[in-house]
């Protein structure tokens, strides 16, 4: 999806979700309208849960370009929107609203692109098969990243059947084949070529133990602790790890092309400052 009208010298976005006081993204854009001369650019954040959601878009005038979205919002926004992208609809999730100054609303997935752009970022720009800890709109972008990088075969590890049922579902959607296993199960799972995490903090700390002699890669899509249990025992046993900084970086530099017209955006700039607010935490 691109941007149908150009952008103006001054304009609003923001990330929305609840909770959202820990988000990283107005440190991102901000330092990406920095590095891009848009000084009359402001962005912000709001918390905002399901049931203020339409009235919060209705409020928003001609001066937003876009906003992020996270949990619980991407696929709540779905029936608000005038038009999603097929990137978003093959996953039922948006994370980015486009607002245009005919006062439309779009919707766009960044997710799964900021995710294959990560990987590639660390030498990974194909796989036969993988595992996927977790279900939900993370684990479903996860295996439609998957599917461009050319899996034919993916290990879902979840909890309860249907949870089970909703990443087969996913598969079949998305063209692959999706095999789910039950949670006391992943520790086998880890010898996959490519383990993308999909959890909330804590939920893989048990697995550090189970980290394969000689592990591949892991990709941890949290940022915040870092490094997880997982992600630090990941790389003690030598293996390569993908952190939860680098989705949220490379799915920022897509909505900052996006929203503002401009490409390429400042990958650098942004995970610089990234990486200086985590430090400051």
């Amino acid at each position: 999806m691109t941007r149908p009208v150009p952008v103006g010298p001054s304009r609003r976005a923001a990330v929305l979700g609840s909770p959202i006081a820990h988000s990283l993204s107005p440190v991102l854009h901000r330092a990406a309208y920095r590095a891009l001369g848009l000084t009359g650019w402001r962005y912000d954040r709001f918390e905002v849960g399901e049931a203020e959601l339409a009235s919060f878009l209705g409020g928003l005038g001609q001066e937003w370009a876009g906003l992020s979205l996270t949990m619980p919002l991407k696929r709540a926004v779905i029936p608000l929107l005038d038009e999603i992208s097929d990137t978003a609809a093959s996953v039922s999730a948006v994370n980015t609203v486009l607002l245009t100054d005919d006062g439309r609303a779009l919707g766009e997935n960044t997710d799964i692109p900021g995710l294959v752009a990560a990987l590639a970022e660390r030498g990974v720009t194909g796989v036969e098969r993988a595992t996927v800890l977790g279900a939900g709109a993370t684990a479903a972008s996860a295996v439609a990243a998957l599917r461009r990088l050319g899996a034919a075969e993916v290990t879902a590890c979840v909890r309860g059947e249907a949870r089970a049922a909703e990443m087969r579902a996913w598969g079949e959607r998305l063209g692959v084949t999706v095999v789910p296993a039950p949670w006391a199960e992943a520790a086998k799972a880890l010898d996959a070529p490519l383990v993308i995490a999909t959890t909330p903090a804590g939920a893989t700390d048990a697995l550090a133990d189970a980290v394969p002699a000689e592990p591949g890669v892991l990709f941890d899509v949290l940022y915040e602790p870092w490094p997880t249990a997982l992600a630090a025992a990941w790389s003690a046993a030598g293996g390569k790890v993908v952190g939860g900084l680098d989705l949220l970086v490379h799915q920022a530099v897509c909505q900052v092309e996006l929203m503002t017209g401009l490409a390429p955006a400042p990958l650098a700039a942004m995970r610089a400052a990234g990486d200086a607010a985590l430090a400051g935490r």
